[in-house]
């Protein structure tokens, strides 16, 4: 039987995201699909408005309204709450990050054979408030500490990085990609959101 693949599209500033990378890693684990992880960098502001909150909590900046805030807090409620289920800790970020930077750092480890220690990394440390995902020395610091030589890292994500992220994000939103997490098969079928992933199991086993 020949091997499935399916494309995974992922941002690591989405608390959704981090929640459904576990249960990707199951599907590969069950069905003996091939994941072919890819970055998606969400434009927050776009649909969410933008805020900054202050060293006190306290909304510093924003441009959200009241429909927008609500959904905001809703998401995180709903995140934490399967967070706190799971074992995992998220917290609130204190304002939209850039994650455009570590997207490309999820490029540079699948080729250099350290994706699966970067990609818990990431997602383990920025939840956590412990990473800075703008930072190209901290992101190089952690590409070492999985492995990678990363000498080179600066360079890549400001030439060949940054183009291939560029292309990847034109080719997931052709084939109709507008969120995290996305699953996207061969044949075109995609599917939005870990609710999904029985079907997406179904659909691998079957063949």
């Amino acid at each position: 039987m020949t091997k499935r693949m399916i494309k995974v599209y992922s941002d690591y500033k989405s608390p959704y995201a981090y929640l459904a990378k576990d249960l990707v890693y199951d599907i590969e684990r069950e069905t003996g699909a091939e994941i072919d992880w890819l970055p998606y960098t969400l434009d927050i502001p776009a649909y969410l408005g933008s805020a900054k909150l202050d060293t006190g909590g306290g909304v510093a900046e924003e441009s959200r309204n009241a429909h927008q805030w609500r959904r905001v807090k809703y998401s995180y409620m709903d995140c934490r709450r399967e967070a706190n289920r799971r074992g995992l800790t998220i917290r609130g970020t204190q304002k939209i990050w850039d994650s455009s930077l570590a997207n490309i750092g999820m490029l540079y480890a699948k080729e250099r054979g350290v994706f699966r220690g970067y990609h818990d990394r990431v997602f383990e440390r920025f939840w956590k408030r412990e990473l800075d995902i703008e930072s190209a020395a901290v992101l190089t610091a952690l590409l070492v500490e999985c492995g990678a030589d990363a000498s080179d890292f600066a360079a890549y994500a400001d030439g060949e990085g940054r183009a291939l992220l560029t292309k990847v994000q034109i080719e997931a939103e052709a084939a109709g990609v507008f969120g995290v997490t996305s699953f996207l098969f061969e044949d075109g079928d995609l599917y939005w959101g870990r609710e999904h992933i029985p079907h997406i199991i179904e659909k691998l086993r079957a063949g």
